[in-house]
């Protein structure tokens, strides 16, 4: 088995995607550590806030086979790939962290995840794993958030 952790956002009706994304992760997979849901400003492009959380599961598939099964997910949800990378969607889900690998491939994996520095997914997953350490970086969630310009920021948090 293996531990992955993933940041999920949505900006498309964003609490029915993202409560039906975690019902789908726990039929899979079983019990996901999730954390609270928060409000963000979009990245990268002009459209409405997302809604970000953080969740933590136990894989029995690697890290190419979860990122596989997590775009099957998106698809069902109706993302679009045909359109920018920066834009509205009805789900994206990342693997941040898996074990205490690192990894550039295939496609767009990456472990840890580029986005790990981002408010959006750095608070929610030091949220529930402060003392994970970053593979690479050697530094705790915890150590990254307390360092983080917005770390004294109040983030709007949003019941799913």
């Amino acid at each position: 088995m293996h531990k992955a952790w993933l940041s999920l956002g949505s900006n498309l009706e964003p609490e029915r995607h993202l409560r039906a994304a975690l019902a789908e992760l726990r039929a899979r997979f079983g019990a996901v550590i999730a954390s609270t849901a928060y409000r963000f400003p979009a990245v990268g492009f002009d459209g409405p806030d997302f809604i970000n959380l953080a969740a933590g599961i136990d894989s029995d598939l690697d890290a190419s086979g979860l990122n596989e099964w997590l775009h099957a997910l998106e698809d069902r949800h109706g993302r679009r790939r045909d359109v920018a990378r920066f834009s509205s969607r009805t789900l994206d889900i990342d693997v941040v962290l898996f074990d205490e690998a690192i990894i550039d491939g295939p496609g767009n994996l990456q472990v840890p995840r580029r986005e790990l520095g981002e408010t959006f997914v750095l608070k929610p997953l030091a949220e529930i794993a402060p003392d994970l350490r970053v593979p690479g970086d050697g530094r705790t969630l915890a150590e990254l958030w307390s360092s983080s310009p917005d770390r004294a920021n109040v983030f709007e948090r949003v019941a799913l």
